[in-house]
């Protein structure tokens, strides 16, 4: 037996955990630890980043320990996060100089107004791929920078770091000896020109944002230092990194072009490998970095939905008509369908295609037969309905006739999701094998450094499919369906 092993960092928007792969993909161990979202005030999404780090600490030390007692020898960590959330920190002692300001925060929705009135936006979009939009790294590090006193000042002096929250990790596992990034990471930045693949000179000075901040970018498979002598027992190669909805692609092994994969986990994301040349989408898609191996790079077009499984958190903990997200299930199946009842789930506006910071969440359609189990089949379709959305947009960027999707993230567990999913968009999902994909890409990168692996396709060529959906919808109720989807984005639209 193979005692070899491959720990994952998986630092995600709800929690951090920490997943121990034997070489096949199978989980071994798994700590996981809830991380607690602040909302200082409306439109504001705040962490605490020493919260991420002690978390993401004791995850670790919690699958090491395990791994030990089993006789197990971890022979590299792979990191992979939540994208575009917003950490500055104190070079000499790690200290975080505000909260972790999250990737669903719109706070500076006016900030992207104002640049987009003045006409910025098309130069952000030929040299980032991304549109000009609260979501990206930019404008928050000038948020802080602007608003909490003396930081400015600190930064412009080299004495701060910033980084998303995979280069905050490294710079904590390697005790600052690291200050590096990734390639994916960088490109959400919006300060990353994804063409030249170099922090863009021009972009940091309309956010008005020091270099001397900006960490190292390197590949996804590089080597990243190793783990200091008081963070774990052993100085393990941390030896890939990969923002998370990158490292599913990795982990779905969509290395051909064309190939799309789909999360459903806090928000729902799409890409499809579009190949090694860039290409701006027209359809308010965005343009990214799929990963960057040996200096080359492949690119994917990417649809974000910011709101999935966290409108199924909605449902459980603001309005409490579910204790348990696997409840969805069977309510969705107790009614015929939704009654008329639809659910716009912007609470944090609408991503892909629409890119409307300010728009509102609405629930339309309600009657006196209207019952809880409508507003929840509801919440599930939608999910559907924004992928219809994106995937029709990506089929007309790539002239790509879509016929699978592969489909990863908690959602998938819902069969009613999935089958759903397979019958609005008109295609075959795909559910893989392996179920962490986004953890096991991470796992993959570091395999590849660590020699484990000798290819990232050698490790695609073994990718199965753990259950396929079908579409088994009438095309008839499909079209009145999406009609009636339309016509609730539409009021939502009408309300801006």
């Amino acid at each position: 037996m193979d005692k070899r092993c491959l720990l994952a960092i998986d630092q995600g928007t709800t929690s951090s955990r920490a997943i121990l792969f034997d070489l096949s993909g199978n989980v071994l161990f798994t700590s996981q630890k809830e991380l607690t979202l602040h909302h200082p005030h409306k439109g504001w999404v705040e962490q605490d980043a020493n919260d991420i780090w002690d978390d993401t600490l004791a995850c670790c030390r919690g699958v090491e320990a395990a791994s030990l007692d089993k006789g197990l020898e971890i022979a590299g960590i792979g990191i992979t996060n939540q994208r575009e959330t917003t950490i500055i920190w104190n070079r000499e002692t790690g200290e975080p100089v505000y909260n972790a300001i999250v990737w669903q925060d719109r706070r500076t929705a006016d900030i992207c107004a104002s640049l987009r009135e003045l006409n910025h936006e098309a130069m952000i979009t030929g040299k980032t791929g991304l549109l000009l939009d609260p979501y990206f790294s930019a404008t928050k590090i000038a948020w802080i920078l602007d608003h909490v006193d003396g930081v400015r000042a600190r930064a412009e002096a080299g004495e701060l770091a910033f980084g998303t929250v995979d280069s905050y990790l490294l710079w904590k596992l390697t005790n600052g000896v690291q200050h590096a990034t990734d390639a994916t990471n960088a490109s959400r930045t919006m300060l990353f020109n994804i063409q030249t693949q170099e922090w863009d000179e021009d972009l940091l000075e309309l956010f008005n944002i020091p270099r001397a901040l900006l960490p190292e970018i390197k590949d996804n498979i590089a080597d990243f230092g190793n783990v200091a002598d008081d963070v774990l027992s052993r100085n393990y190669p941390i030896g890939g990194m990969a923002g998370d909805q990158q490292a599913a692609l990795i982990g779905q092994a969509c290395f051909k072009e064309g190939m799309i994969k789909s999360t459903y986990g806090t928000g729902c994301f799409a890409l499809m490998n579009i190949g090694e040349k860039f290409k701006a989408s027209e359809q308010r898609l965005l343009t990214t970095v799929a990963y960057r191996l040996d200096g080359a790079v492949t690119y994917a077009l990417e649809g974000s939905i910011f709101m999935a499984g966290a409108a199924v958190q909605w449902l459980r903990d603001q309005l409490g008509v579910i204790k348990h997200a696997s409840e969805t299930q069977e309510l969705a199946n107790s009614v015929e369908d939704n009654n008329g009842v639809y659910v716009v789930p912007a609470f944090t506006g609408l991503g892909a295609p629409h890119w409307h910071p300010e728009a509102k969440a609405i629930i339309t359609g309600l009657s006196r037969e209207s019952s809880k189990a409508h507003i929840v089949r509801a919440t599930l379709e939608a999910q559907a309905y924004q992928s219809y959305d994106l995937m029709h947009a990506m089929a007309q960027d790539s002239g790509e006739n879509l016929a699978v999707i592969r489909a990863d993230g908690g959602l998938v567990a819902n069969a009613f999701v999935c089958q759903f999913l397979a019958d609005i968009l008109n295609v075959q999902v795909d559910i893989p094998k392996v179920t962490e994909t986004t953890a096991w890409g991470a796992a993959c990168l570091a395999a590849v450094q660590a020699g484990v692996f000798p290819s990232l396709e050698n490790h695609g060529g073994h990718w199965q499919a753990h259950r396929s959906y079908t579409p088994q919808m009438d095309e008839g109720e499909r079209k009145i369906l999406l009609k009636g989807w339309e016509k609730a984005v539409k009021q939502v639209l009408a309300g801006l």
